[in-house]
């Protein structure tokens, strides 16, 4: 049985798993990162944890924040897991270096509201 879907862990989950990609790529380059293949694939295991909390949240979270690009980061999980042959170390490098500073403000911000919301909740 599939357990019940709770946003804000999935919300926390990501940003764990940026948090351990961006404490990663201050101890590599993108170039000692790919030529170490148990360490570049501790980066790519962390960006799939985040394209799988991702495909874990309620659609109707995501259809309530369309800010964030949930389809393109569902799509990136799809292809690591599935598509594992097909994976570039640069593609997976810009997406820690590009894509995650723009990501994470947007999960921050999405976490705070809802644990502000939980909150006014249980002081009712």
């Amino acid at each position: 049985m599939r357990e019940q879907i709770r946003d804000n862990e999935r919300l926390q989950h990501i940003l764990d798993a940026i948090d351990a990609l961006e404490q990663g790529a201050q101890r590599y380059t993108a170039q000692q990162a790919a030529e170490d293949c148990i360490i570049y694939f501790g980066f790519v295991k962390q960006v799939e944890i985040i394209g799988e909390a991702v495909y874990m949240l309620s659609k109707d979270f995501r259809a309530a924040h369309p800010e964030v690009e949930w389809e393109a980061i569902e799509g990136m999980r799809h292809v690591l897991v599935h598509g594992y042959y097909q994976i570039s170390p640069d593609k997976v490098w810009a997406v820690i270096s590009k894509d995650l500073p723009v990501l994470r403000p947007k999960i921050e911000n999405l976490l705070n509201t809802l644990q502000n919301r939980e909150k006014r909740k249980a002081s009712q």
